[in-house]
């Protein structure tokens, strides 16, 4: 009996968990959501390219300095208290020249967008000595410009557009810097009453035989340097000053010299005359015994043979000609025999260039003889 109710109370204890159990919530599968279809990206059109500054209006915008100490400044340049007596406006997009305090000496305009020069800015720069201007837009200086500054000493030009020679400078001027422009012209009486000039650079213009007048030069009594290399020259120009010391005329056609060109010329220590057309025709054999010269520049022209030259040249460029022997003996400026036991005599040539001629070493013991002074001689 006991056996009966014991097996009762297990079989009703174990439906009674059984009910339980399938009560119990049963856990939810998790809802997945419905997949979004997504476009396909479109690639935007490219943003249009900036234009570039059409000229003469779109430049960059002037760059205005900090305020000064000094009244007179102008915003777009920087006047410092350690050097009250310059005015810097280089590299601030100026387009017009700002009015020139008077207690300017030094005035700094280079790399601009200046387009000319005229006389309102200067109206009380009176002491102005030293002006850049390079690298401008310049196509005009106002003639009047230079009766506002009549102490000017040095005027900086170089990297513009100007077609001529401006009028009017002033007699004071002692280096006037022009190359680099489209100067085709130079007034009639451009460089009168310049006696203090000592130095013209007429570098990379335009400038022909016509426009190089016989008294062009002539008023220029202190001129040391003049450079006209790379102008469109066929000859030496007249009316060179024989106070020079340095004549460039490199990249020309000049084909020709005369025989007397360089006579008087008590000064002039170097020549340039590379790259031009000269041969043995169109070079006296004697022209370049000067006894000042000390450094002189043929190469690539057509010589075939080496000119005569002074025992004091130092320096002689003959490379890339039509060079085909050297003869030591007829080029060397004293008889060998002359100055065995006198130093003092020996030539003083210590650098001598002949590669891209047609030489092949050695080099002739006559020419080692003669110049013994050689410290570098390139074939």
């Amino acid at each position: 009996m006991k056996a009966g109710v014991g097996l009762f109370s297990a079989l009703a204890l174990f439906l009674l968990m059984g009910a339980v159990f399938t009560q119990r919530p049963k856990p939810k599968k998790p809802t997945r959501r419905p997949g979004t279809t997504r476009k396909p990206s479109v690639p935007k059109p490219a943003a249009p390219a900036q234009p570039e500054p059409q000229e003469p209006t779109d430049f960059p915008p002037p760059i205005l300095g900090p305020p000064s100490i000094f009244p007179d400044c102008p915003r777009e340049c920087l006047c410092s208290p350690s050097y009250p007596n310059s005015l810097n406006c280089e590299n601030r997009n100026i387009r017009v020249i700002p009015v020139i305090p008077s207690r300017t000496h030094y005035l700094y305009l280079q790399n601009n967008y200046i387009s000319e020069v005229t006389a309102d800015a200067f109206v009380n720069a009176s002491e102005v000595r030293w002006i850049n201007l390079a690298n401008n837009r310049i196509h005009r200086i106002d003639k009047k410009v230079f009766d506002k500054i009549p102490a000017l000493l040095y005027l900086y030009v170089h990297r513009n557009q100007l077609k001529e020679v401006p009028s009017g400078l002033p007699a004071t001027l002692e280096q006037l810097r022009l190359s680099k422009n489209h100067i085709t012209k130079i007034p009639a009486g451009a460089f009168n009453k310049m006696e203090n000039l000592t130095l013209l650079d007429l570098y990379h213009n335009q400038l022909s035989d016509r426009d190089l007048g016989k008294n062009t030069f002539r008023d220029l009594k202190s001129l040391m340097q003049l450079n006209l290399a790379h102008n469109i020259l066929k000859k030496m120009p007249d009316g060179v000053p024989n106070s020079l010391i340095q004549l460039f005329l490199d990249r020309n056609s000049i084909d020709d010299i005369p025989k007397d060109y360089f006579k008087g010329f008590t000064h002039l220590a170097f020549v340039r005359l590379n790259y031009n057309q000269l041969s043995d025709k169109g070079v006296p054999r004697a022209v370049f015994n000067i006894s000042s010269l000390l450094d002189l520049q043929l190469a690539h022209n057509q010589l075939a043979s080496l000119p005569l030259f002074n025992g004091n040249l130092e320096h002689l460029h003959l490379n890339h000609n039509n060079i085909e022997s050297i003869n030591g003996t007829l080029i060397c400026p004293y008889n060998l025999q002359a100055f065995l036991g006198d130093e003092s005599l020996v030539p003083k040539l210590r650098y001598l260039r002949l590669d891209g001629n047609h030489l092949s070493p050695p080099i002739p013991l006559d020419v080692i003889m003669c110049f013994r002074h050689l410290h570098s001689i390139v074939i």
